[in-house]
């Protein structure tokens, strides 16, 4: 996911975005726990797409 693209969301796509990527994250996390999980860089990945979201969520905060 990248800035370019999160930037052209509005807020309630960003917020859906966060819901899908918290989703993702609790089901990465429990294939982790239960020996399943095959990629394990999926998990930084998440992370990090999350932390992207929330920071263009309050640089528009910031703005408005």
């Amino acid at each position: 996911m990248k800035v370019t693209e999160l930037r052209q969301k509005s807020v309630a796509e960003l917020d859906s975005t966060l819901v899908e990527l918290g989703r993702e994250q609790f089901n990465l996390r429990m294939q982790k726990s239960t020996g399943q999980l095959s990629k394990p860089d999926q998990v930084k990945k998440v992370r990090r797409n999350i932390a992207r979201v929330q920071t263009i969520r309050n640089e528009m905060a910031r703005q408005a």
